[in-house]
């Protein structure tokens, strides 16, 4: 399974580590085709228009070593110490995930305790994805690769 409880943990103590639980600090780990873990947070800029999502440092990373994302988790954590929630990839990073294949398995949270989670694949996660109208591509799409 490409997104488990390692994963999730491992986001959590780049988290804790980076952020000390500050309330709605965040970070993200990714699993590649290999094994290999990469996690990666984002900074806080002063113009929110140029901010970055969590995942973007460990999928540009994962781009650099020529790897494939098989999982994904992004968490943060919540205030009043109320623990760190999983968070269901933005629309954003779906779609950067989804150059990876529509098997990439993310992590959703479970809709009445978002510390609980589950894995779903992005096919499941986006059953309306654009390009599923293209019948000609190819999956995993391997343009820039």
């Amino acid at each position: 399974m490409a997104v488990d409880q390692e994963l999730v943990d491992a986001a959590i103590a780049l988290a804790r580590n980076r952020f000390g639980g500050t309330a709605w600090s965040g970070a993200a780990a990714l699993r590649l085709d290999d094994g290999t873990v990469l996690t990666s947070t984002a900074p806080d800029f002063p113009n929110q228009a140029v901010s970055l999502c969590h995942e973007t440092g460990a999928i540009c990373e994962a781009f650099k070593l020529g790897r494939r994302v098989t999982g994904s988790v992004c968490v943060t954590a919540a205030d009043e110490d109320r623990g760190y929630w999983v968070l269901a990839p933005c629309g954003v990073c779906q779609e950067r995930l989804f150059a990876h294949g529509p098997d990439v398995e993310v992590a959703v949270p479970e809709p009445a305790d978002p510390r609980r989670w589950r894995a779903l694949r992005l096919r499941d996660c986006q059953p309306h994805w654009f390009a599923r109208v293209f019948p000609d591509d190819v999956w995993p799409y391997e343009a820039g690769r």
